[in-house]
């Protein structure tokens, strides 16, 4: 039989956890992870430090996030599984390397979508349009809640085999590339074999030789010290590739109302200092990577011009993956910008 104080005691803790229960959720003091595939110091490290730093000072320390980059917590699909299962919290995600969850997150793979960032801004960052409302309404699917969108970069080809200065020069050559459809079906089109890996092993299997290169633009391939496996490197912006901010479900739904739109004023705000900052870095690290010893070839815009034209033309296999309709209406926000 319980003592007096043995029962007094049980009844007091039974009261402090019905306390905590009652609780707003804007006063429980939470802990998280957010985890990434990018280098450490890389221009989307650098936002998400940012990130968990404004979201501790705004939230007078409530919140606190700890960051974990150059793929600690695993690659892409791995985090995407973490974030839907709830054992992580938030990420900052490349959607195109989560086929393995949904094709529709690589939709924006799609070949030659755009040829600047003028016109990126106008399709990518449209949250009207299709693009972000397919990704939206996918990741919500796989129970990640979309909070902002940030910059890749327009990707390139490096190999260390020839310089790529024409379609055809992309023939025979094995090139590591995310599981996106549209990525896969544009460079096997060229006669390439596209080989799917996760982002973490691309570095050893370049010096292995088990892929002769790979298709990430200037910031990732200098980053990611991917350059230093490589001798030849070409701007061939086949695809404008765009991350996104995610949270997992299990750690929004823990959230009060005021702690979300706090945490998505601070996504957007980060995300446009991203953007800022990455297209402002680019050329300086296409500059580092051709000191590094890699051949640098910037098409002329004649030759982007067949590029696109060939890449666009993958599109008509396409529908059947990502959907006729969508495929029809991105086309038609291409046209508007004629």
């Amino acid at each position: 039989m319980l003592s007096r104080r043995a029962l007094f005691g049980a009844c007091a803790c039974a009261l402090a956890f019905a306390a905590l229960d009652v609780l707003p959720a804007e006063a429980r003091e939470m802990r998280g992870r957010l985890g990434h595939v990018f280098a450490t110091n890389s221009p989307v490290d650098q936002a998400s430090q940012e990130f968990a730093r404004l979201i501790k000072e705004r939230s007078n320390g409530e919140i606190d996030i700890s960051v974990f980059p150059n793929s600690q917590l695993g690659g892409d699909e791995t985090l995407g599984r973490e974030l839907a299962r709830g054992s992580l919290e938030l990420a900052f995600l490349n959607p195109g390397s989560l086929t393995g969850l949904d094709p529709l997150l690589d939709i924006h793979y799609l070949p030659y979508i755009v040829d600047d960032f003028a016109e990126a801004d106008k399709v990518f960052y449209n949250e009207n349009g299709i693009l972000q409302k397919t990704l939206r309404e996918t990741l919500r699917k796989h129970r990640m809640e979309p909070l902002g969108f940030f910059e890749l970069e327009f990707r390139s080809v490096t190999n260390s085999r020839r310089p790529v200065e024409k379609i055809a020069d992309l023939q025979g050559l094995k090139l590591r590339v995310p599981g996106s459809a549209g990525i896969k079906g544009f460079f096997a089109a060229a006669g390439s074999q596209p080989i799917t890996m996760p982002f973490p092993e691309l570095f050893t299997a370049l010096q292995q030789g088990t892929v002769d290169g790979q298709d990430n633009g200037p910031s990732i391939t200098y980053n990611s010290r991917l350059f230093e496996a490589q001798k030849f490197m070409t701007t061939t912006n086949h695809v404008y590739a765009m991350g996104t901010i995610v949270a997992g479900d299990r750690f929004w739904s823990r959230l009060g109302d005021e702690q979300r739109a706090m945490i998505r004023d601070t996504a957007a705000e980060v995300s446009r200092k991203q953007i800022e900052n990455n297209r402002a870095l680019n050329k300086e690290f296409l500059a580092r990577i051709a000191a590094g010893g890699v051949q640098v070839t910037e098409l002329s815009p004649e030759t982007l011009k067949e590029f696109a034209e060939f890449g666009r033309a993958q599109w008509d296999g396409l529908g059947k993956i990502y959907g006729e309709e969508r495929v029809k209406l991105l086309r038609a926000e291409i046209a508007d910008l004629d």
